[in-house]
């Protein structure tokens, strides 16, 4: 009996450790396929970069120009005029998934005399005004997207991507 007893045991034993082994060849299975996406090369965002209102309504189906807030009238291109740069990534939906500031709005040009000491300040204000804006936009479902886009403020219409001056 202590014969069969242990036989029987080392018959257990050799049992679980096959499973084990066969276990453990099916996951190298699933890892070794896993590794062969890893190598795959992954799909880079498109970068585009926006000048123009032509280029916004190419590529944005909905694309609100901000609302100025009235301690900051005189930056919405009245008395001075300036430029941003800002980079939103856009995911397969079309929705802005982030808006960063590459280059704060920066008055180039002042207008009106009361303003010219401003000239060449950055207006941080206006920045989170935009920021805020470019948050609504929507775009075309493609796949994911970097766009820069070059946000003026001024007067003339042929610059002022902004708020209207009337003008447009």
């Amino acid at each position: 009996m202590p014969f069969i007893t242990r036989l029987l045991v080392v018959l257990i034993s050799l049992i679980c450790v096959l499973f084990r082994l066969s276990y453990g060849a099916e996951s190298a299975k699933q890892t070794k396929s896993g590794s062969a996406n890893a190598n795959r090369p992954e799909k880079q965002p498109v970068h585009l970069t926006v000048r123009s209102q032509a280029d916004i309504k190419q590529t944005f189906t909905y694309a609100p120009h901000p609302s100025v807030p009235d301690e900051l009238q005189g930056y919405a291109g009245s008395q001075v005029g300036g430029t941003g740069t800002y980079r939103m990534v856009l995911d397969a939906q079309g929705k802005v998934a982030q808006v960063t500031i590459l280059k704060g709005f920066t008055v180039t040009a002042v207008y009106d005399e009361r303003f010219s000491n401003v000239k060449g300040n950055t207006v941080p204000a206006l920045d989170q005004v935009m920021v805020q804006a470019l948050q609504r936009w929507r775009a075309k479902p493609e796949p994911m997207r970097i766009v820069d886009i070059y946000w003026s403020f001024g007067t003339q219409p042929w610059v002022n991507y902004g708020k209207s001056n009337g003008s447009q």
